[in-house]
């Protein structure tokens, strides 16, 4: 009898002897017991009792001998845990076992090969579906149809993480390589090679089975959240002053809230006569906030007084507008209720705020929170202040949140800017085609340049835009990007480079990497920085290259302190708010409302009242983010102090071939990339000694 059939057969006279008392209390079925106490309303997951797994345990070793008894046992252990009854009994437990552990390390190499191609595979197809089926609500090519947010909304990726399990596939993987834990991968892993590290990914997507339809209410209701915000626009041009008068923005300029409104307070300090109208827009965003905007603004037909909350007709009387409902905290609600039916479904990371930031980003809250708050209380803040306001010889009002007057200024104003990327890129395919240009300006090697281009298409968007990219290796990435009747005008292409930063991150980290299983980057907070990086270029690559002088460069410095200084608190109020949430899990959207409005005044007075000498603003919460993005806002300045690392790293080299090189270290713990891409881990003290330098070398 072979030896493997041995192995069988003993299994099955241990199970048989075990009676009925202690493995089969009804008809056969092997008693489960809990693994772990409930915590927080988590769900009771069900596991084999040590017995069981001992017996099955006997039998592996007797069929691959003791050298593989510590494999089996983490292997074993690993599978109970995420066993559930309807699995099966310990009877279909010892012969998955039995069948799929492998000793042989050349057939458990090829085996982990296949997992990490069929992955991509499973992945890259599902996320093209998504993608395609999202299309029709997401890029303007024409008018919305109801059954396009349902084809938004259906995920076909729902059932995937399951049915793994179900196929057996995720057992498979779990039974024969080890889990790992975050402090295992921020510790040992400066020791891992390649190989490690993609393993570490692959069983990493089984550590948790979450049902499908839990997956399909997340999904619907970000997809909701995202129709809601990529329709929230303003007409500027039926915006009037306090007076009644006009306020004289473009016609038919109709900007989305809050992109657009934010860039366009950025846009006007370079107006002699901006400041009524940042004003204007400041109040706008505040009746956002809100919730206090008239519902019939929203169509646009109606001319608006934000001071006073008036509507009128053209030539008509002002009147008093009905309120819009609640539905800017009705989606962030119904978005947090959603990311909660996960909870019961994750032993250790029992809410999202753990989730988000243990698992996504593989960073501590508290350490999140310590670099935000380094920035937030930093002395040279009130310094940074204090130029602005000598700069501006006015005292700072709260929406010099965004100022940008430390920036480089082209030779053209914005006006010319507009004409110049309008006439440039009068649709999307124009932008696609002058890809290869911009790749070259940044210092990409021509091959690198014709192989990324060629992977990026570049798509009309009804929203602000954003970047898609592949998930298999010959997929393509998609640059979602708004681009108007005229042509893509200068805030627009502004943010095209953002996201063409994004897309070459994408496609340099999924199609010239060593191992798919390492896709990517750490967490979203390094994308951010590359898309800024590409950012901050964007005057250079129109022919309107910044100066290069000490000057210039303590301007720049300050610049990026002040990004940062500005969203850190952005990334705040968000936790914050997730944090009320689930201290009152049954709030209805008023009373989310009025939380918004207090903690965002409150954390107004915290960090930015002594800056400011300004109290109670809640400015802060105008961020769309907050509202469908599920606790994205701490990835921006996150992104921005690497930003500033990398940057400063490439001073004395080339960003196209230092890019392309730190994008292929793929999705490793945070600070290992951190190590060696530059050399340092994630730190915010860089850019505050920074700052306080290019203050000195301002007031020489």
């Amino acid at each position: 009898m072979p030896r493997s059939s041995i192995a069988v057969a003993l299994l099955c006279l241990a199970l048989a002897g075990a009676g009925c008392e202690s493995l089969c209390p009804q008809a056969g079925e092997p008693r489960l017991v809990p693994q772990g106490a409930a915590r927080g309303g988590e769900m009771k997951r069900s596991a084999f009792d040590d017995a069981v797994l001992a017996r099955i345990e006997r039998a592996l070793i007797e069929k691959h001998g003791k050298a593989s008894r510590d494999r089996i046992r983490l292997g074993l252990r690993q599978v109970n845990a995420r066993w559930r009854k309807d699995d099966g009994d310990a009877r279909a437990l010892a012969e998955l076992a039995l069948e799929h552990f492998i000793s042989d390390p050349a057939v458990l190499a090829d085996t982990a090969r296949r997992l990490e191609r069929s992955l991509e595979m499973l992945d890259g197809h599902h996320y093209e579906i998504a993608r395609e089926l999202s299309r029709f609500q997401v890029l303007d090519e024409g008018p919305l149809r109801p059954i396009d947010s349902l084809l938004a909304a259906f995920s076909p990726t729902a059932h995937v993480s399951e049915d793994l399990f179900k196929s057996r596939i995720a057992f498979v993987a779990l039974l024969n390589f080890p889990l790992t834990s975050l402090e295992q991968r921020l510790g040992e892993g400066r020791r891992w090679s390649r190989a490690q590290w993609a393993l570490a990914r692959l069983t990493g997507r089984f550590d948790h089975r979450l049902p499908a339809e839990v997956v399909q209410e997340i999904d619907r209701v970000a997809a909701a959240a995202e129709r809601y915000i990529d329709g929230y626009n303003i007409r500027m041009d039926r915006l009037a002053l306090a007076d009644g008068t006009s306020a004289g923005f473009p016609a038919g300029l109709k900007l989305i809230s809050h992109w657009g409104l934010r860039d366009e307070i950025r846009g006007q300090y370079a107006r002699a006569d901006g400041l009524p109208r940042q004003r204007l827009i400041a109040k706008v965003m505040e009746r956002i906030i809100r919730q206090e905007i008239p519902e019939e603004v929203l169509a646009g037909e109606l001319e608006w007084e934000p001071a006073r909350n008036r509507v009128r007709k053209a030539g008509g009387s002002w009147r008093e507008g009905a309120r819009e409902p609640d539905r800017r905290y009705e989606h962030l609600r119904a978005v947090y209720r959603a990311q909660r039916r996960a909870d019961p479904h994750f032993a250790s990371l029992p809410t999202h705020i753990d989730r988000v930031f243990l698992r996504d980003r593989e960073m501590s809250e508290a350490k999140v929170r310590g670099l935000l708050e380094s920035v937030l209380t930093s002395g040279v803040a009130k310094r940074v202040a204090a130029l602005i306001r000598a700069r501006l010889g006015r005292p700072l009002e709260p929406f010099d949140l965004w100022y940008t007057g430390f920036r480089p200024r082209a030779s053209r104003g914005e006006r010319e800017l507009d004409e110049l990327t309008r006439k440039r890129y009068p649709d999307a395919r124009a932008f696609e085609r002058d890809v290869p240009r911009i790749l070259g300006e940044l210092g990409f090697p021509e091959e690198s340049v014709r192989f990324i281009s060629e992977r990026i298409v570049v798509d009309p968007a009804r929203g602000a835009g954003h970047a898609a990219g592949a998930k298999r290796r010959d997929d393509k990435a998609h640059l979602r990007t708004r681009i108007g009747k005229q042509g893509m005008d200068y805030k627009g292409f502004n943010i095209a480079i953002h996201e063409l930063g994004h897309n070459v991150e994408q496609v340099i980290s999924m199609s010239r990497i060593d191992h798919t299983l390492l896709e990517g980057v750490p967490n979203t907070g390094f994308t951010e920085a590359f898309a800024f990086l590409f950012q901050a270029r964007d005057l250079e690559l129109l022919g309107q290259p910044a100066p290069a002088d000490p000057q210039a460069e303590a301007l720049r410095t300050l610049d990026h302190f002040w990004s940062s200084f500005e969203i850190a608190g952005v990334a705040l109020l968000d936790l914050e708010i997730w944090r009320w949430l689930y201290a009152h899990p049954n709030a209805t959207a008023a009373e989310l409302r009025r939380a918004v409005l207090k903690l965002a005044a409150e954390l107004w007075n915290r960090y930015y009242a002594p800056v400011f000498g300004v109290r109670d603003s809640v400015l802060p919460a105008i961020y769309s983010h907050i509202i469908g993005f599920a606790l994205y806002t701490p990835d921006y300045p996150i992104g921005h102090l690497i930003t500033f690392q990398v940057e400063r790293y490439m001073r004395t080299r080339t960003l196209g071939v230092e890019m392309e090189r730190m994008c292929r270290l793929g999705r490793l713990a945070p600070d290992v990339w951190m190590e060696q891409a530059i050399g340092e881990p994630i730190s915010s003290e860089p850019l505050r000694a920074a700052a306080e330098a290019a203050l000195k070398t301002l007031s020489k």
